[in-house]
């Protein structure tokens, strides 16, 4: 069974950035993070796949996010840049099923919190 730690998020104010980092205890070949606003679904906002090699980015981190691994150090990297309030909530690293949003596997999530 995959275990996922999430680390890395904390508060920071509109326009700002912020890295969250998600450790895994064995390497997958395609991995996300999901972002889940307050009272809202969780979504898919990144997604990494070895076999592509090429990130995938939803519309809400497109140009502004970017996701990147460190095979050796088994982490999965969310780098947040223009961050804005709708940013905000929680965000779970995940093993999806690969040329997919869907989650097989989750971490217990981090908090993100983004000032106006």
């Amino acid at each position: 069974q995959v275990h996922l730690v999430e680390s890395g998020g904390g508060s920071v104010q509109a326009g700002g950035s912020l890295r969250i980092s998600c450790a895994v205890s064995t390497y997958v070949s395609c991995m996300a993070w999901f972002h889940q606003g307050p009272g809202k679904e969780r979504e898919g906002v990144a997604r990494i796949e070895s076999a592509i090699g090429v990130p995938v980015y939803a519309d809400s981190g497109q140009g502004r996010f970017t996701i990147s691994r460190d095979t050796a150090k088994r982490t999965v990297d969310l780098q947040m840049n223009s961050l804005q309030p709708e940013d905000s909530g929680m965000y779970y690293c995940a093993v999806v099923k690969c040329g997919t949003w869907s989650a097989s596997a989750w971490g217990q999530g981090i908090q993100v919190s983004v000032s106006a």
